[in-house]
């Protein structure tokens, strides 16, 4: 070995080291920094909390968190005081000196507990605590056609059975939405306060939608059929934000009740629709998708649907002068799209897609390469996983820029993610966990700065 090369390899080494020792301090001071905040947000929290109800919700896409406003205004108009808080600002003094909490707990995926409580779930329900000052309730919201139905709320009352506090009433469990099963939390809440004030706490009127395109947005693709979907209003168009929810009745035939279906909204309201991306699923028995098939197969254009649109403050976007980190494999190019939308070039936005292959899968292309003309998207990085040469998945783009994310996250930039809960979603995290620290991550899913709408 030459003493230029053997200088040149002391040089490389020195600067690797360089780099790890400037990433560890950064993810230092992050992580005080964090610490910091939620030590101040804890001591507010906890000098009111022995007089107060805490309303503590896990909301994944929104309906956990539009219940707990729910519950407390109607504690509130009782008389009786009360706070919304989300379960990752629900620590262990808190919940020292806590007297009553109202839990409602959502379930992702399998059993999965909502990205905004799996840090509760993580530094807290590992063993039990000593909570036998605590009166507390849950209502579990979960779907039954998954096989763990309400897996989150029913361990989180298990936990807290096991931690010595004392049940309000036993555990209420929401199949699907059902407004009876809220009902019958509602029968006792006005039970728990002396109140006979009855709220309507229906969901609003769903509203009538008229299909007015359909459009496959990849043919010969050696994936699932995408469609592009855009309906418009057959009266007013409501008003929602970049990462609420669609809510769709899907007729069911015979005498079962009809099904709800949510998908993230394409299109922001200024469009003038309401606009999907929808994978057409098809079932090992050669079927359809419930809520796929319907709207691909069977619903008529200028058929009309029931939706209605639900807020989802975890996938809210930030200002346009915040940076901003986009994440995501096929249809969930629906989410983060119109994440796009709202961007006006102020502050960086960096969209990091997957799909399978370039010639047939690049879903929204001519769009994307307009936003890149018009500044309102400064970097778009795609990986094809079928393509010959490429064969790379989003969790790899996501490694190899591993150095320009941690950079763009110190300068506090937002990551969002949309798309498959299996596969896609974990690939990510596990990569964003590698890049930026199990730590820091955890930090940023507890300040808001890591948001997912994963299905």
């Amino acid at each position: 070995m030459t003493v230029t090369s053997d200088l040149s390899n002391w040089m490389w080494a020195g600067g690797l080291t360089a780099l790890w020792l400037a990433h560890a301090g950064w993810a230092f001071a992050k992580s005080r920094k964090l610490a910091r905040t939620k030590k101040a947000r804890s001591e507010e929290l906890k000098s009111g909390a022995a007089h107060t109800v805490l309303v503590a919700y896990g909301s994944q896409t929104g309906l956990a968190s539009e219940l707990a406003e729910k519950t407390a205004s109607a504690l509130t108009d009782a008389g009786v005081a009360a706070r919304v808080i989300a379960l990752s600002e629900l620590d262990a003094d808190t919940l020292s000196v806590a007297r009553r909490i109202l839990f409602i707990a959502s379930t992702t995926g399998e059993g999965d507990a909502p990205d905004n409580a799996s840090g509760f779930l993580r530094r807290h329900m590992g063993q039990p605590m000593a909570l036998s000052h605590l009166s507390y309730a849950v209502l579990a919201l979960g779907d039954s056609s998954y096989e763990h139905y309400c897996a989150f709320g029913r361990a989180l009352d298990h936990w807290l059975a096991a931690s010595k506090a004392s049940p309000i009433f036993e555990r209420i469990e929401v199949d699907n939405g059902r407004i009876e099963d809220i009902h019958h939390w509602q029968h006792h809440l006005s039970a728990l306060t002396g109140s006979t004030t009855d709220h309507d706490w229906a969901p609003p009127a769903y509203d009538p939608w008229i299909l007015a395109e359909r459009t496959l947005m990849n043919l010969g693709s050696p994936g699932g059929e995408a469609w592009h979907l855009r309906f418009t209003p057959k009266g007013h168009i409501p008003t929602w934000q970049a990462g609420d929810i669609a809510e769709m009745v899907i007729p069911v035939a015979g005498d079962a009740p009809d099904l709800l279906r949510e998908y993230s909204i394409a299109s922001l309201p200024q469009d003038g629709s309401l606009e999907l991306c929808v994978r057409l699923a098809t079932l090992p028995d050669g079927g359809f998708g419930a809520g796929s098939g319907w709207m691909i197969q069977t619903l008529k254009m200028g058929g009309e649907v029931e939706m209605r649109v639900r807020s989802n403050p975890a996938f809210r976007p930030v200002p346009p002068q915040s940076t901003a980190i986009l994440i995501g494999n096929g249809t969930g190019i629906a989410g983060l799209r119109a994440h796009l939308k709202t961007r006006t070039g102020q502050a960086p936005t960096w969209l990091l897609y997957g799909e399978r292959t370039q010639a047939h899968d690049a879903l929204f292309d001519a769009e994307l390469q307009q936003m890149l003309a018009d500044k309102h998207l400064t970097r778009l990085d795609r990986a094809w996983s079928r393509d010959e040469g490429d064969g790379r998945y989003v969790q790899h783009l996501v490694s190899e820029n591993a150095r320009e994310i941690v950079r763009m996250v110190e300068e506090g930039a937002t990551i969002f993610v949309c798309g498959s809960l299996e596969g896609m979603s974990q690939g990510v995290h596990a990569a964003l966990e590698v890049a930026l620290g199990e730590d820091i991550l955890n930090g940023l899913t507890d300040s808001g700065h890591y948001r997912r709408d994963v299905y």
